[in-house]
């Protein structure tokens, strides 16, 4: 039998919020030159806010994502490359964001990254540069923004956390630690920021389409001798119940409408884009 890859149709972004609903909002997407973070930026962009892009991506590339996002959306797009794994870098880009767009009105800390060993042969550094980019940055941003926030009775704060907040895998510590440690920063911030007009939100998806994980998946078809609909299959949806990878579309739409009116009672969640892994 063979497995056809059929992913859904993608979410209008039109349909996430009423037309140009984040018209005057200023919003810092981290991790945004690529995949989630950028789908999640033009949503933002689609519906009206001015979007600082951030990430350590080619920089002739980055330049020409700029120009589309504001020649599409007529929004301003502005771009920081600093290294979020420092807490200078991420104190950097805040005052970055600060100078070019005025007051943070969202901020979605989406930045991240993974590697993979037993516990008992991971490697010091790469645990520390998973919590540090992971969490510490999320948490030093959120700790920057905040008080501005909530001084002017709105914000919104979104953290790309992961199916991997929720449940666990083995042979990732570190990212298992740092994504639930980042859903657990997320009901504090919504604690803190409940009485003034401030969200704080964690996305959690399971497997999403994109560049990356195009390439995992020749990655792995070569590492195990299998082909791409068996790796798609058993090793990558082997947990997820719908068999299907989420787009970025779906996640920018959510994004959206988090960040929107109507979203203002919903804070403090952990909300699972991930086919049903987690209701296993």
């Amino acid at each position: 039998m063979t497995l056809t890859l059929d992913l859904p149709a993608p979410v209008g972004l039109a349909d996430a919020l009423p037309a140009r609903a984040l018209a005057g909002r200023s919003a810092v997407v981290t991790g945004s030159t690529s995949g989630i973070g950028l789908g999640i930026a033009r949503a933002l962009a689609a519906a009206g806010a001015d979007v600082l892009l951030n990430g350590l991506g080619d920089p002739r590339q980055t330049e020409e994502i700029q120009g589309a996002l504001a020649a599409e959306f007529g929004v301003r797009v502005g771009f920081s490359g600093a290294d979020l794994s420092k807490v200078s870098g991420v104190e950097m880009l805040v005052e970055h964001a600060m100078r070019e767009l005025g007051a943070i009105d969202i901020l979605v800390n989406n930045a991240g990254v993974q590697h993979v060993a037993p516990i008992d042969e991971f490697p010091l550094e790469k645990w520390d540069l998973i919590l540090g980019l992971n969490l510490t940055a999320a948490f030093v941003a959120t700790r920057a923004v905040l008080g501005g926030m909530k001084s002017r009775g709105w914000g919104r704060i979104l953290n790309v956390a992961s199916a991997h907040g929720l449940v666990a895998s083995p042979f990732k510590s570190a990212y298992v630690a740092a994504k639930h440690g980042l859903v657990g920063l997320t009901k504090v911030t919504a604690l803190e920021g409940a009485q003034n007009g401030v969200t704080c939100n964690a996305i959690c998806p399971g497997y999403v389409w994109t560049p990356l994980v195009e390439r995992q998946i020749d990655d792995q078809a070569r590492a195990h001798g299998i082909d791409r609909e068996r790796v798609i299959k058993d090793v990558l949806l082997k947990n997820q119940p719908n068999k299907a990878f989420a787009t970025v579309d779906e996640l920018g739409a959510l994004a959206t409408f988090l960040c929107g009116e109507s979203g203002r009672s919903i804070t403090g969640a952990a909300l699972p884009v991930d086919g049903g892994w987690t209701a296993h």
